[in-house]
């Protein structure tokens, strides 16, 4: 099975915040501050008719939840700006654990439960070399709104991380005929982000070969995919030039996983355990599909 997926996925933003102390294991209790750096990846996604998927994103805040639970998101004092300078990226180059860094700084101890993300200058450039200038809805004067759920706690002098994962497959919509590459007439832009703790969730790698005879041969473009206990799709991946791909960001448990390619047999469906903070290892050999006998 092998899902054709008309645009990239561009995943973005990881969140670390990284502190330092004496103690790794408790950290400086009395510490009112700890180190946030943002990062920008993108979630490996097959897409052969896109060149580029830029963006500019020029600031980056984070609010600092207090106790009451009815905070108002238009409250600007909770915010914590991260980053407020202008950074243009292509998203497709951000792939199989690629992250551009954002920002590197303290920021106050505490929870933070909601992340906003400003961009502006979206374009897509098509592989027959025509842009796209897309509208950002509420990107650029109010951020994308972007909920961590459970919030994020900062400790004093410690350090944890944050994903964000900036679904492109569904955050770009094709218009026109999507069969072909100068069918398709412009995107609709609705972001879908969603936040993941990297304390709680690993990533998953591998390569992705078939043999030919008794030579290994690397496979690129092959597509991994995820799935939970009931089938459902969670994400997916796919292999580079190299037959190598990482999936950053799975919260911590048991998935289903399988590895297929246009021209190659499915794998087998395999139940894999990922650890929190930890990278874990799942190479693939895809057979060749035998060839149709032609019948006189």
């Amino acid at each position: 099975m092998r899902t054709k997926i008309l645009f990239y996925a561009v995943t973005l933003a990881v969140l670390a915040f990284m502190g330092c102390s004496e103690d790794e294991n408790t950290g400086n209790l009395g510490a009112t501050t700890g180190r946030m750096t943002v990062q920008l990846t993108d979630a490996p996604f097959p897409f052969d008719m896109v060149a580029e998927a830029n963006v500019t994103i020029f600031k980056v805040d984070a609010r600092l939840k207090d106790t009451d639970d009815e905070m108002d998101d238009s409250d600007e004092s909770s915010f914590v700006t991260l980053m407020e300078e202008e950074i243009t990226v292509n998203l497709l180059d951000l792939t199989n654990g690629v992250t551009e860094e954002l920002a590197d700084l303290e920021v106050p101890a505490g929870t933070y439960d909601l992340v906003r993300v400003h961009v502006r200058g979206i374009n897509v450039v098509l592989t027959d070399d025509r842009s796209f200038d897309l509208t950002v809805p509420s990107g650029a004067q109010t951020g994308i709104k972007v909920f961590i759920e459970p919030g994020l706690t900062v400790a004093g002098g410690l350090s944890s991380d944050l994903l964000l994962d900036f679904d492109v497959s569904r955050s770009f919509v094709p218009k026109g005929n999507l069969n072909s590459v100068d069918g398709i007439n412009g995107f609709n832009f609705k972001p879908v982000i969603k936040a993941c703790n990297l304390s709680t969730a690993g990533t998953l790698s591998g390569t992705v070969v078939t043999m030919d005879g008794e030579e290994v041969v690397v496979l690129e473009d092959a597509q991994i995919s995820i799935l939970d206990a009931s089938d459902e799709p969670i994400t997916s991946g796919v292999s580079n030039i190299d037959g190598n791909y990482a999936i950053m960001g799975l919260e911590a448990g048991t998935y289903k996983v399988f590895a297929s390619l246009n021209g190659y047999v499915d794998s087998e469906i395999v139940e894999v355990d990922i650890v929190a903070a930890n990278k874990t290892e799942l190479d693939f050999v895809l057979e060749a599909e035998a060839e149709a006998e032609v019948v006189e």
